[in-house]
């Protein structure tokens, strides 16, 4: 039985990749004061698989993290109430905007 897991990345900082057996479901950018602050990806995790962790404020390393570390969901509306919680902070004007999964880390 399959599972869901977030995947953030938080552009400037550092970002994840989906390793083999993930299957991307939907992306979203966290908007907070003007800018994008982080961008989440629900995907699918039918199987155990790995997720690469890149530094992209210039230490340049790389980790390579089982899923099993990663929080897992029952189903896709438990990851997206999950995701709804993450982004709530107080009366902050934030917003979360759909995008396309395919391009998660781009620009």
């Amino acid at each position: 039985m399959s599972t869901y897991v977030i995947l953030t990345s938080k552009p400037g900082h550092f970002r994840t990749e989906p390793g083999d057996g993930l299957v991307p479901v939907e992306a979203w950018d966290y908007h907070c004061d003007g800018r994008v602050r982080a961008r989440f990806l629900v995907a699918e995790l039918p199987a155990p698989t790995r997720v690469r962790v890149i530094d992209d404020s210039g230490h340049g390393s790389v980790n390579s993290v089982p899923s099993k570390f990663l929080e897992s969901f029952a189903d896709l509306e438990s990851a997206r109430r999950e995701l709804r919680a993450l982004c709530s902070y107080g009366s902050t004007q934030a917003e979360l905007r759909p995008r396309d999964p395919a391009a998660f880390n781009t620009p």
